[in-house]
């Protein structure tokens, strides 16, 4: 019964993991208006299903480390009340920050909660440094390093276009509004006033206009060529947030010796190809539009830093998050633009200080109700 509490608990985790994250890759897709939020969401979900079986033989590493492996003894590993109070306490916490619309970490809330079960179960024993080292250093650095490649390989993309000779032309969506205007009729006894209303044409806020690239590439059209490229960015994106998630989750399945990792994969897979569907809007909002304005040659940038990082991350074992990196490079891009909202960013940036505290107390809770029984 514990075993299969955990297998639940575990998709619990993927599924919440799809609805917080799965939106992330093909954020800038929606954000720069290249294609429209049901099509971003089904390109997400099958590049990102993808990774998660490209996992399976590329990404061994991150299992071994998600299990906990090195940060406590390995008898403890192999308790299932141990496995089950990381999953279910990471889960909880990117639950909570789905429903209030912040984009956290899965990662950061699996650190937090391996943190919390493992002190309460080990104390002191528990491995401080490698906690530090494995875990903690490429959360803290990635996103750093993200912001600063994107704003760096967007300003050489910018002078390379302009070398070219492709140009920006932007387009304002324009509508309707009636406002109170006042009419007068002069006679020779009165002035009579009165009310009606007036058709006008409205230029809406500058954040919703559309640029575009002008210009031929090879007899092209530039700006075909660059949607194609930012789809396949976002592909790349959703790919290595698949290729990197997976594992992590599959993690806490290695102590079900009875089950073959490949059938642990898949279940994490589709539960969070599921959770993506169903859930990831509310997030996905906040991440496409609020950070930053862009077009979709800011939007390609961001996403082919991203996927670069977190692709390499991945094969070299390295438990980066693809929403620090993801929100590190679109940040970078409104940094080099000027546009960026600054008190959104600060946001995201006081939910992920409070991932990992909220994470290990659910974690460390739950852990201690089940050694009660």
């Amino acid at each position: 019964m514990i075993l299969i509490i955990l297998f639940l608990a575990a998709c619990f985790l993927a599924y919440t993991n799809g609805a917080n994250d799965n939106f992330k890759g093909v954020a800038t897709l929606f954000g720069s208006g290249t294609t429209n939020y049901k099509r971003a969401i089904a390109w997400a979900t099958a590049t990102t299903f993808a990774g998660s079986i490209a996992a399976i033989f590329l990404a061994s590493t991150l299992v071994k480390n998600f299990s906990g492996k090195g940060l406590v003894p390995d008898t403890l590993i192999q308790s299932p009340a141990f496995a089950i109070s990381i999953a279910i306490g990471a889960a909880l916490t990117v639950f909570l920050a789905t429903k209030i619309g912040m984009p956290i970490s899965t990662t950061h809330s699996l650190v937090g909660a391996l943190f919390g079960s493992g002190v309460v179960a080990v104390g002191a024993n528990f491995n401080f440094a490698k906690l530090g080292s494995t875990f903690l250093m490429p959360l803290i650095v990635s996103p750093l390093m993200a912001a600063i490649i994107s704003l760096l390989v967007y300003i050489i993309f910018r002078k390379a276009r302009m070398a070219m000779g492709l140009s920006k032309q932007s387009y304002i969506y324009l509508g309707s509004e009636k406002i109170p205007v006042v009419k007068t009729i002069n006679t020779n006894e009165f002035v009579a006033i009165q009310s009606g209303t007036l058709k006008t044409i409205k230029i809406l806020d500058k954040k919703e206009c559309i640029e575009t690239y002008n210009g031929k590439l090879m007899g092209l059209n530039s700006q075909k060529i660059l949607d194609l490229m930012h789809f396949i960015s976002a592909g790349i994106v959703s790919f290595a947030r698949g290729l990197n998630d997976t594992p992590k989750i599959v993690g806490l399945l290695i102590v079900i010796n009875t089950l073959d990792i490949k059938w642990g994969m898949s279940a994490v897979a589709i539960a969070m190809a599921v959770g993506g569907v169903l859930n990831a809007k509310k997030v996905g909002k906040i991440i496409s539009k609020k950070i930053t304005p862009m077009n979709s040659g800011q939007g390609f940038t961001a996403n082919l830093v991203t996927g670069l990082l977190v692709t390499t991350a991945s094969i070299h074992g390295l438990p980066v998050s693809t929403t620090h990196v993801s929100v590190g490079s679109i940040f970078g891009i409104g940094t080099v633009t000027k546009k960026a909202d600054l008190k959104v960013v600060r946001n995201i940036l006081v939910s992920w200080l409070l991932t990992l505290p909220i994470a290990a107390i659910f974690s460390a809770a739950i852990y201690w109700v089940l050694l009660q029984f």
